[in-house]
């Protein structure tokens, strides 16, 4: 049962709210790792779209200067099926760099 491991990143975020990964046939995000690159602490949300409304994983999670937050850890997984969409934003102009790692498409 073979895999398709995938990633996209995200370099300098800010504070207009953005798209990082759309869901096809049920990817499963394995990993979404959130980093401060100022020398001020800002705040992030990480949230998940599907028909239109907003579900959060983080919301206003503050992230001090240099630090850096792991959302999925020890084994854990969201599974985003066709249209789910997942968006990030930062409160502060280009703070913010993104890693996500998926599946892309779990095989049955």
């Amino acid at each position: 049962m073979a895999q398709d491991f995938r990633n996209v990143v995200a370099r300098a975020q800010g504070t207009t709210a953005a798209a990082i990964l759309t869901g096809g046939n049920y990817d499963a995000v394995i990993g979404i790792r959130c980093t401060n690159i100022l020398t001020t602490t800002i705040k992030v949300d990480i949230y998940m779209v599907r028909s239109s409304a907003n579900y959060y994983i983080v919301k206003d999670t503050p992230i001090p200067p240099g630090g850096s937050i792991e959302l999925i850890q020890g084994g854990s997984k969201i599974v985003m099926v066709s249209g789910d969409v997942l968006w990030h934003d930062c409160d502060t102009a280009s703070g913010l760099d993104i890693w996500v790692s998926y599946i892309d498409t779990i095989s049955e």
